[in-house]
């Protein structure tokens, strides 16, 4: 037997313990790991040197997602310590019966169990993930990528230490070893230690977890995010939107990855856009990918059928001129992985029929896909983004990782 896979058996023989620790221990457990992870700062910045150093092959918007800081460890232990204020999700009642036979039906949210992450570069998702699984009363099993591995192993090694000093087993949090092809698909593929499988990176990923797992897999984070420029936006909070959207961190999911322009203030708005977006921005001017009619109006590059389905990832804006609303509306439809679009308009009855016609798991007005966001919504974290229909959709919190069993109380009733 590998390793992993005793691992595994591990992990779900702790799934009980996880789902009956009560509220008050599970946040005493998280604040622990908060105030242990700022406590080993010094520890997780050597490991982040570490594969820093290894990756050069990164880009620089890559090389920012790896890369920790004093600060960026603050805001993961921030984050725990909000996961920890929030409302447990274990145990609520979500529905109750009266059968006519006097027994009462409840429907109860109980956790998963083992639930398995596969994440690539961002170190921060162990902690995230850590901190969602315990608050939810599950075990997690922790996959990151290559790149990331010396900075996950020092992270959660953090996190056990601070489960071991409340008393809690260290293996309620796992990080695997093994990275292995093979190792990966053994984790899809144990339906018996395994109950949800969530990969967050980018497509390849997802693609490879989706078509391989026999586990339950919940799909996420890839994002093609649109932002539609109506005829009636306001110029400045249009182009405020959009900067903000495609360049305050492009290599995120929620960034911006396609602009729709009206045709009717193309002409107008797109030397703006390019003024904003390339002109005023020296360090970091975006690329512009532009369709033959927006073309006509500025300097870019002129883009490909293949830009306007491409997760960039990069200070790269694949820009196209819509014939009004309808166009705007079957692009994304088309285009879009059902993530996070945007509108920009002063028009309240367009605003309203693009959140009623678009089929994303956020859909805005006149705001940026940047709030797409566990944080944000108030979770503290996510424990990734959901771009599916079944179960979750958008940023998944503690309530995300919890199903629903019926608990059904009788006094000798038979059918």
């Amino acid at each position: 037997m590998n390793n992993q896979l005793v691992m595994l058996q591990q992990a779900k023989s702790l799934a009980t313990c996880a789902a009956l620790l009560d509220s008050d221990t599970k946040n005493r457990a998280l604040f622990a790991m908060a105030d242990q992870l700022v406590s080993d700062t010094a520890a997780i910045l050597t490991a982040n040197q570490k594969d820093m150093a290894a990756a050069t092959h990164l880009s620089s918007v890559m090389s920012d997602r790896l890369l920790l800081t004093a600060d960026r460890i603050v805001g993961m232990a921030d984050g725990i310590r909000h996961i920890a204020k929030l409302p447990d999700p274990v145990g609520n009642v979500i529905e109750t019966r009266e059968h006519q036979n006097g027994m009462t039906i409840q429907k109860i949210s109980v956790p998963f169990g083992v639930v398995a992450v596969i994440f690539e570069s961002r170190p921060n998702v162990a902690a995230d993930t850590a901190a969602l699984a315990l608050k939810s009363g599950n075990v997690s099993v922790l996959r990151g990528g290559k790149e990331s591995f010396e900075s996950c192993s020092a992270i959660v090694a953090s996190l056990q230490t601070a489960l071991q000093s409340v008393g809690l087993p260290k293996d309620l949090v796992n990080l695997v070893s093994d990275r292995s092809r093979d190792g990966a698909y053994q984790l899809m593929t144990t339906n018996d230690y395994v109950d949800l499988l969530i990969p967050r990176g980018g497509a390849g990923l997802i693609k490879a977890c989706v078509e391989n797992a026999t586990v339950p897999c919940i799909e996420t984070g890839t994002g093609i995010c649109h932002v539609f420029v109506d005829e009636s936006a306001d110029f400045d909070k249009a182009l405020n939107i959009i900067e903000n959207a495609k360049t305050s961190r492009p290599s995120v999911c929620n960034a911006a990855e396609v602009c729709l322009v009206d045709a009717a203030i193309a002409p107008t708005f797109l030397p703006l856009l390019k003024q904003r977006l390339v002109d005023n921005r020296p360090s970091h001017p975006v690329e512009l990918r532009l369709c033959e009619q927006a073309a006509a109006v500025i300097e870019g590059i002129p883009a490909t059928d293949e830009d306007f389905s491409t997760e960039f990832l990069d200070y790269i804006l694949a820009v196209k001129v819509v014939n009004g609303f309808e166009e705007a509306v079957t692009h994304i439809a088309t285009h879009s992985t059902h993530h996070s679009d945007a509108i920009v308009t002063e028009n309240d009855q367009r605003a309203e029929l693009f959140l009623r016609s678009v089929d994303s798991a956020a859909v805005y007005v006149n705001a940026s896909t940047r709030f797409t966001d566990g944080g944000e919504f108030g979770n503290g974290a996510e424990i990734g983004i959901s771009t599916q229909k079944l179960h979750a959709r958008g940023p998944m919190g503690p309530n995300e990782l919890n199903t629903y069993k019926y608990i059904i109380r009788g006094d000798g009733q038979t059918r």
